[in-house]
């Protein structure tokens, strides 16, 4: 894919200008939702927003790159000019990828103790990380800190974007400043896999590449708590984190076995048995269908759609993501258009 200088036309600039201040306003809403109207926030958020995000990141990543309203809020200050762009070393940045894996391992069990079910606290938990992805992008350089290093939806970007549909220009850098290793933005066909060999990156990649479809199966064993105890909380994390190590268990053995060439297909593999068990589980939910009655139902169609109608929607969104992570003929392109690299700069880092 190109990777010279595409600068966007005003007309460009500014239609993703408003597509991203739209999804902003839109995740603003949607906590002012949560605090205001509980019912109607989680909703939103857990039965719409939330639902339709894995599949965005499989088919067109970029896009999300592009308008992610923690991306916004975490370069703001870049645009406005009063980032501190502190650089981070490459050992660094390596064990931000794994602490953005410990992250997203650690907050999505939440969802079954509080999250799905209490508005306001989930409201007050995004507002805490909008803030938290503002801090980390006023001291550290474009994307380095939050959107590609701590930030917990990034694994998952990595992970379940692998073969993107389509290359958009980037809507954020119009120059490359160099503030990660391996960009995961313009880099093409990126994965986990692709990464500096330090061990902090070689943790995050092994740990979510391995674990995560075991530990989306066991996400969806369980239940929403009716209260927090301590059987509560030792079952949400038992659930997921047991999934977590016989998937990882067996792609260990699997990684150790295969040829080297072959490590990019495995990985490859995985993502489509965790994206489409995560549509397994999550697709009849939403239409009545689910294991728990009342649990993640966006509109119950269960006493008037045939008994069929989960499986139809099983194993179409299966033979989906197979077919586009491992079976179709895809291009080798980058999530966005790499800029010109911008003049090396003196810049102090830890």
């Amino acid at each position: 894919m190109p990777t010279r200088l595409t600068l966007l036309t005003p007309p460009q600039r500014r239609a993703w200008r408003s597509m991203q201040l739209l999804v902003f306003v839109l995740g603003a809403l949607i906590v002012t939702a949560l605090i205001a109207w509980p019912q109607v926030g989680l909703s939103a958020l857990w039965n719409v927003l939330v639902p339709v995000a894995p599949a965005l990141l499989v088919v067109a990543p970029g896009v999300w790159r592009n308008v992610c309203p923690l991306g916004t809020t975490a370069l703001w200050s870049r645009h406005m000019g009063v980032s501190a762009r502190r650089r981070l070393s490459t050992t660094t940045q390596g064990w931000c990828a794994f602490g953005g894996v410990v992250l997203l391992l650690v907050i999505v069990p939440l969802r079954h103790l509080v999250l799905n079910t209490n508005g306001p606290v989930t409201g007050v938990v995004l507002i805490g990380v909008g803030l938290a992805s503002i801090a980390i992008g006023m001291s550290f350089e474009w994307k380095s800190g939050w959107c590609s290093g701590l930030c917990p939806v990034h694994p998952v970007e990595k992970l379940y974007g692998q073969r993107p549909a389509w290359t958009v220009p980037n809507a954020h850098c119009t120059e490359c400043f160099r503030c990660t290793d391996v960009c995961p933005d313009s880099t093409p066909w990126m994965s986990p896999l692709v990464n500096p060999r330090t061990t902090g990156h070689r943790f995050a990649a092994t740990l979510l590449v391995g674990g995560f479809p075991g530990y989306v199966w066991g996400w969806f064993q369980l239940a929403d708590a009716a209260e927090i105890t301590a059987q509560s909380v030792s079952r949400a994390y038992a659930w997921p984190f047991s999934g977590l190590l016989v998937s990882l268990t067996l792609y260990s053995v699997l990684q150790r076995t295969v040829r080297a060439q072959a490590l990019e297909v495995l990985g490859r593999c995985f993502a489509a048995a965790a994206v489409s068990c995560y549509y397994w589980f999550r697709l009849p939910m939403l239409i009545g269908f689910g294991k728990f009655a009342g649990d993640g139902v966006l509109i119950d169609l269960k006493d008037i759609t045939p008994a069929w109608t989960p499986i139809v929607l099983q194993c179409g969104s299966t033979l989906f993501f197979v077919w586009w992570l491992l079976l179709r003929t895809a291009s080798r392109r980058a999530w966005t258009i790499r800029p010109a690299y911008a003049p090396m700069r003196s810049n102090p880092g830890n």
